[in-house]
Parts: C-alpha cells; sequence; structure tokens
C-alpha cells in the first residue's frame, strides 16, 4: 500500500476517501484463525474469494462497531494524530474497527469513566453509540476480494499474521477526538492541490 498521504477534503463521500486492497494470504490466514475451524473457511475463501465470511469474535480479535461517518473521523484521527488502526472495515452502513482482543469488555466502563471526567463538557455526550463485539458474539467480514456495489468491503484489508490493533484506551482516545472535531466543525484547507481530489491513502507501515 502505498505511503502518500493525500490532504483530500473532508466532505468526500466516505468509501472513495481510503485506500482499498485486497486481503493477503497472510491476512487471510488471520482471520481465518478466529474461527474454530480454519482450514474450512479457507477452503470456503478458496471456492468462493468473493463471498462474505461469519466470524468468531473475542480470540482473534474484538469489533467497535460505530456508524460510518463517525468511523470516518476515528480513523482520521487514528492516522494523522496516532498510531494508525489496524484492518477496518465497512458493512451496511457501519464502520467495523478490529481491536485487540478483551476491548469489547473494557471500552464501555473507559467511555463511562471518560464521560465523569468531562463533567458534562459535550464532548462525550457527542458521542454516537459505540456497539462492542467480543466473546460469544460474531461479525460478517467482507470479501477477501474487492466486489463492486458491495455494502460489504475492506477500508484497510488485514496484510499479515499478526497485524497490530488497538485497544480500548486507543479507541477511546479516537473516539473523544472525533467528537470534538465535529462539534467545532473545523475546516482544514490546503495550500497545496491534492493529485487526486477523492483519494486518501493510509501509511500502513506505521503500523506497530
Amino acid at each position: 500500500m502505498s505511503s502518500t498521504r493525500n490532504p483530500a477534503s473532508s466532505a468526500a463521500p466516505l468509501p472513495d476517501r481510503f485506500d482499498v486492497c485486497g486481503v493477503t494470504p497472510d491476512g487471510a490466514a488471520w482471520l481465518a484463525s478466529a474461527g474454530t475451524y480454519p482450514r474450512s473457511t479457507l477452503t470456503l475463501w478458496e471456492e468462493r474469494p468473493t463471498a462474505p465470511v461469519v466470524l468468531p469474535c473475542g480470540t482473534a480479535f474484538d469489533i467497535v462497531n460505530v456508524p460510518a461517518i463517525f468511523g470516518r473521523r476515528m480513523l482520521d484521527r487514528l492516522w494523522d494524530e496516532g498510531p494508525g488502526s489496524g484492518p477496518v472495515a465497512v458493512h451496511r452502513g457501519r464502520t467495523l474497527l478490529f481491536s485487540a482482543p478483551g476491548t469489547a469488555q473494557r471500552l464501555p466502563s473507559l467511555l463511562a469513566w471518560e464521560a465523569g471526567e468531562s463533567g458534562g463538557s459535550g464532548r462525550v455526550d457527542a458521542l454516537p453509540p459505540l456497539l462492542c463485539h467480543g466473546a460469544g458474539d460474531a461479525v460478517t467480514v467482507p470479501a477477501l476480494s474487492p466486489v463492486a456495489h458491495l455494502t460489504s468491503r475492506w477500508l484497510v484489508a488485514p496484510d499479515t499474521r499478526h497485524p497490530w490493533l488497538p485497544g480500548p484506551e486507543i479507541l477511546v482516545w479516537a473516539a473523544v477526538r472525533a467528537a470534538r472535531t465535529a462539534a467545532s466543525a473545523a475546516v482544514r484547507i490546503s495550500i497545496f492541490p491534492p493529485a487526486d481530489q477523492d483519494a486518501k491513502v493510509y501509511d500502513v507501515s506505521r503500523r506497530r
């Protein structure tokens, strides 16, 4: 994936602002490891690479599920000011942020603590509901190969057997920053015209 950053307008539609690439074999192996029968999952993908698959959470990853636009803002904060992200997908108008196992259990309490610390300042009140999927839950992940006109697709596709995944503290930080950005409605203007008005590329080499 290219390391070039593009200061695209924040008003650009969500799908066009991300560098979308296919899942690598190592990334597919990592996804399959979440299930009880990884070989069967890999076989299914070999036969139907354009088919979404339901995978359990809680072992290889947890999922933080947020509205698509708010998810875009969280990703902007993670990549522009933070450590980057793990794999990220969109599914039926929601952004799925792959996170470290255990995040689903800890994130709600951290958000509640943050709300108490903010003292009603509004920065946490502006947060939309963050749905957390952990042990005992399952999610639909996009197909390995990109398919046009589907409501399920990868924004940051898994490309390694051991991807770095953000924990609850980092996601709380990103969510609060995203809410603050939305509340202020700040407009960032670049003095340099971007090469591609619709593209935003995240440098995955920054992943830990």
